[in-house]
């Protein structure tokens, strides 16, 4: 795992754009996996504003496929809080990303278990993901995969953690709105992608930080820790989080 610390927000979101942009410009009809909550705004609207430059050198998704993460049970697609409308609202309609080739769990699907299986089939056949955006929960969940007993594979639903209901209650008006389901993509499936940034930034996450770059235990107790076993992680961090811990093995 290459770790990488940024200075503030700003650098952060920079840096991960431009990792986001190599992968894009290398690969035109690459497939991204991508991810939401208040991380990766910044990495959004970098992306487009690269997209926008001018000269015939601005950022091309014609041709790119995405797949999101996850998406709440029991929100319309219409929803502000859904993650179908803060992906249109902040990254879609300023691109040109073809809507067929934007991918996001139907958390409402009447058959859950064929949805799940659908999806994994779709990934499957645009050949895998070739990058995976993720951001990093304060109980170390990435995608909506919680603290468990064991890792779960493929895409699923899942009954979301008190932790995270909690810390998601600053999108909502009250707690009780949240969502207590979701549908996620299973740690297989983020495992599979070929190259996997995690970005880290906010409050509250220093520890679950701390175990995992310095404990390096892999475990479904810290989902996040399973990243060890794959082979291109690049994990961007807020220097507010690195320098509370002190002592991490950095990248220049």
């Amino acid at each position: 795992m290459k770790v990488f610390v940024e200075k503030d927000y700003t650098s952060l979101s920079k840096k991960g754009a431009k990792i986001i942009e190599e992968v894009v410009r290398n690969k035109p009809d690459c497939v991204l996996g991508l991810a939401t909550g208040s991380t990766p705004l910044g990495i959004y609207e970098e992306l487009i504003r690269l997209h926008r430059l001018g000269g015939g050198i601005g950022l091309d998704f014609s041709k790119v496929t995405t797949f999101n993460l996850d998406e709440y049970c029991g929100l319309k697609k219409t929803d502000p809080q859904s993650y179908h409308f803060y992906m249109w609202e902040n990254f879609f309609r300023h691109v040109n990303l073809k809507p067929e080739n934007t991918f996001i769990p139907n958390a409402n699907s009447e058959d859950a278990s064929q949805e799940c299986v659908r999806y994994e089939e779709a990934i499957e056949v645009r050949g895998g993901l070739d990058l995976q955006l993720l951001g990093l929960g304060r109980n170390g969940h990435i995608g909506f995969n919680e603290p468990d007993e064991h890792f779960v594979l493929d895409t699923h639903v899942v009954e979301l953690s008190a932790d995270t209901i909690k810390a998601n209650s600053r999108f909502f008006s009250s707690e009780a709105q949240v969502p207590r389901y979701a549908m996620t993509m299973g740690i297989g499936s983020i495992m599979g992608a070929k190259k996997i940034l995690l970005v880290v930034s906010g409050e509250g996450k220093e520890e679950v930080v701390r175990k995992i770059l310095q404990e390096r235990v892999v475990t479904p107790r810290i989902p996040a820790s399973i990243l060890h076993l794959h082979p291109d992680v690049t994990m961007l961090l807020d220097y507010k989080i690195a320098s509370a811990l002190g002592g991490l093995d950095l990248c220049e």
